[in-house]
């Protein structure tokens, strides 16, 4: 099935199918314009006439929620939400870290299904989500032989993001997370950002302190990913 970018005025969201394919459908909102009532509907009537069978959405803020409640969408996942101040110079990576090539997307997402529970993995379409969501983005890798870690950093305006970080569990607790959370502040640093986001599931507690060791914190509300059978 393939992926459809809608737009309503000044919001827009991109429907296609969720990590993995199937007839599960991934509704991706744009951070910065919610949609309205009327909108989240007719996202959901052009996924059924797509011939999906569900439908989840992108992590959304407590703001963006109400629309989809009002269109019997239910919780799924709740995330932690961390926050960061980007205006102090960050520490410098301590491993060397590249720039990934089209070439390193296949054992990318090999490393995304070892490093993450079937539901959170992002796919092929996941990751094409990830690169787009910004106006601007970089896409790093960390290296030892074979791919060890990789990370997807946007930005819009002055705000930050840390799309996605991720480390193969056969690397982990070697500093590659340490080199690539490093890397990805000081990009967005250099670009005049003054605040960063980050979002990790509840309970890794490992991610968590990561970024809590880079100045971020949690926002009392959190996101959810939500969704609703078709």
């Amino acid at each position: 099935m393939r992926h459809q970018t809608l737009r309503f005025g000044n919001a827009w969201a991109r429907l296609g199918p969720w990590r993995g394919g199937g007839r599960v459908a991934h509704l991706v909102v744009a951070p910065d314009t919610p949609l309205t009532g009327d909108a989240v509907l007719d996202c959901v009537r052009r996924a059924r006439d797509a011939g999906y069978e569900e439908v989840l959405t992108s992590a959304l803020g407590p703001a963006e929620e109400e629309p989809f409640v009002e269109a019997s969408f239910t919780v799924r996942e709740r995330l932690h939400l961390l926050a960061c101040d980007t205006r102090q110079e960050p520490e410098t990576p301590r491993l060397p870290i590249t720039r990934a090539a089209r070439r390193d997307r296949p054992p990318v997402l090999a490393l995304d299904n070892a490093a993450f529970a079937p539901f959170w993995r992002l796919g092929p379409g996941g990751l094409r989500d990830a690169l787009d969501a910004t106006p601007s983005r970089q896409f790093r890798v960390t290296r030892a032989h074979d791919i060890t870690g990789y990370a997807i950093t946007g930005r819009a305006t002055d705000q930050g993001y840390l799309q996605r970080v991720a480390v193969h569990p056969d690397a982990q607790r070697h500093g590659f997370g340490r080199a690539l959370v490093a890397d990805a502040m000081h990009w967005l640093w250099r670009h005049g950002t003054v605040r960063a986001y980050v979002n990790t599931q509840i309970g890794n507690d490992a991610a968590f302190a990561l970024y809590e060791s880079f100045g971020f914190r949690a926002l009392p509300s959190g996101l959810a990913v939500m969704g609703r059978a078709l």
